[in-house]
């Protein structure tokens, strides 16, 4: 009788956060996800403490963002929890979307995030030079273990620049917290900001695999750049499909494939791996079980799984920690 009420209650958990995101979900079937195609679960089985190491949250009514600017909708955290559901993962990093930085206040959405989510959970901020070590602690305790640079999109010469004027000195500040700081930035950024990324005083992270253009993939001079820094012990790389980057594209991404598997080959221990979910360049959603899907065949033995999905974001995010 008790086995029976537990799973009446567990049902309604699910068809409420549906009702909440407008869905229909069968309970023990198929359950479509809000900037996710597809709706069958993974066919990997995520091992338990799993990770997704990278998403975004995107709550426009209750943290409006900058004027001007569009917000992913239906991607709050009551849609994320459906995608968990989906995919095995119970734990997860919030990243700062990009249409929210202003002022270190714009956080909020991420910090908001991060507390409904519970002790499973960590973040990474956008923060600027002006911020105070007040500040700084306050993000701390809410749990934000790094910050992030998003440079994709600047100008020639962008990296270099932000390089001189924020990076550096930034990086400075956080490593005193244990934090890492975390790249979005083409390959031939990477090449440009070599000097820097090897004194830099924090541990770095790097986006997207780096974005190996195709069909340079591992050839590319970033490439070997990255396997440097990271065999100094300091590096960490998230694993992802580079949409951007791949010629071979859905389902199988082949070339993007093969950096990963290389990545996997060269340095598991210091590999993470994420969804990116909502996907907010993305205009067709891909499906998010496939990309979990395809961390076998980057991995294809089940301890290295283990490693990349559980107990490398353990090491780099703190999970099990208090702050």
């Amino acid at each position: 009788m008790m086995r029976r009420r537990t799973l009446i209650q567990g049902a309604s958990t699910v068809a409420v956060a549906a009702a909440t995101s407008g869905l229909s979900v069968r309970p023990g079937g198929a359950e479509p996800v809000p900037n996710s195609s597809g709706s069958e679960p993974a066919k990997l089985k995520a091992p338990a403490g799993a990770c997704d190491c990278h998403h975004h949250i995107y709550d426009g009514v209750r943290f409006p963002p900058k004027a001007g600017v569009q917000v992913v909708p239906n991607a709050r955290v009551e849609e994320y929890r459906l995608l968990q559901r989906r995919l095995g993962t119970s734990r997860n990093v919030v990243v700062t979307p990009a249409p929210f930085p202003a002022t270190v206040a714009d956080n909020q959405v991420t910090l908001d995030a991060i507390a409904q989510l519970g002790a499973n959970a960590r973040g990474v901020a956008i923060v600027y030079p002006a911020i105070t070590d007040a500040e700084l602690k306050t993000l701390h305790q809410g749990g934000i273990r790094g910050i992030r640079f998003s440079l994709t999109s600047g100008r020639p010469g962008a990296a270099s620049h932000a390089a001189t004027d924020v990076i550096e000195p930034l990086a400075k500040r956080v490593a005193a917290l244990g934090w890492h700081v975390q790249f979005n930035m083409s390959a031939e950024q990477i090449v440009e900001t070599e000097d820097l990324l090897a004194r830099l005083p924090a541990p770095i992270v790097f986006d997207h695999m780096g974005h190996m253009p195709q069909p340079a993939g591992i050839d590319h001079p970033a490439f070997k750049i990255i396997r440097r820094l990271v065999d100094k012990g300091q590096t960490w790389v998230k694993l992802s499909v580079t949409y951007d980057s791949s010629k071979d594209g859905p389902p199988g991404y082949a070339d993007v494939n093969k950096v990963a598997q290389a990545y996997v080959k060269a340095s598991p221990e210091r590999l993470v791996w994420r969804s990116n979910w909502p996907h907010p360049s993305e205009t067709s959603k891909p499906d998010d079980a496939m990309l979990l899907d395809l961390v076998s065949q980057w991995a294809p033995d089940e301890p290295t799984r283990n490693r990349i999905l559980v107990a490398n974001p353990e090491a780099l995010y703190g999970f099990g920690k208090s702050a």
